[in-house]
């Protein structure tokens, strides 16, 4: 019941967040729009979790590829919106912020969303289908989705193909999860709505703004970097 509560207080502030800011400008509008999308998988996934027709679905899926099926390719797959926004800015694809700014709201943006997911999960006492514990919601899918939430707003008014293809590499991983056995249908969509919706607010709102110590630095590049799952940066200069 507790879960429960959180996730629709969660739904409701989105909502509300949304109705509040709608009729002051055509970008605040925006927002409202965006906040359908993620408000529609929380709530769907509030309606189906724990249900008869997720498990019944859950085992229909894992007997489609074997339950001996393995693979940990959705630990990739998360990041992948993330590289594609840094080899867009190598490229030279205009993008709505600098490479600086893009990295902070990423930060922002999964330090809010993963820390609201692991707040749900430890309050819930889900059982994965493999019987582990901590199920819901999907970590996997709160991560891409926030990642590939920011290669959207990025992109969306310059490049939409790249701006709406980090959104396969996350439905991707979020897939694997339920193949794996390790989250039900629930699980990912509730964590694909709260990847969403924080990026989406993170990028209303843009936290710490006016910070950026790069901005007038031209030839400076510094990137994220993930190597046998170590996370890093990556810096460099051109002469």
């Amino acid at each position: 019941m507790k879960i429960k509560l959180i996730l629709v207080l969660l739904l409701s502030s989105v909502i509300l967040n949304a109705q509040v800011i709608k009729r002051d400008s055509l970008h605040k509008n925006n927002l409202l729009k965006k906040s359908i999308l993620p408000a529609s998988l929380i709530g769907v996934g509030l309606i189906i979790n724990k249900s008869t027709f997720e498990k019944t679905f859950q085992k229909d899926i894992r007997n489609s590829v074997g339950t001996n099926y393995r693979t940990n390719i959705e630990d990739y797959l998360a990041f992948a919106p993330v590289a594609q926004m840094y080899i867009a800015d190598i490229a030279g694809v205009k993008s709505k912020n600098h490479w600086f700014d893009q990295g902070k709201y990423l930060f922002i943006s999964n330090l809010f969303s993963v820390g609201i997911t692991e707040l749900i999960k430890k309050s819930n006492h889900k059982l994965r289908p493999n019987g582990l514990p901590d199920s819901f919601p999907s970590g996997h899918s709160t991560v891409a989705f926030t990642n590939a939430t920011v290669l959207y707003n990025e992109f969306y008014n310059t490049s939409p193909v790249l701006a709406y293809s980090g959104y396969a590499f996350a439905t991707t991983v979020g897939a694997f999860r339920m193949l794996n056995n390790k989250h039900y249908l629930s699980d990912v969509l509730v964590g694909a709505g709260i990847g969403i919706a924080v990026t989406n607010l993170v990028y209303y709102f843009q936290p710490l703004k006016n910070f950026n110590p790069f901005k007038k630095v031209k030839n400076v590049s510094f990137y994220p970097s993930y190597n046998d799952n170590t996370y890093g940066f990556y810096a460099s200069y051109q002469f």
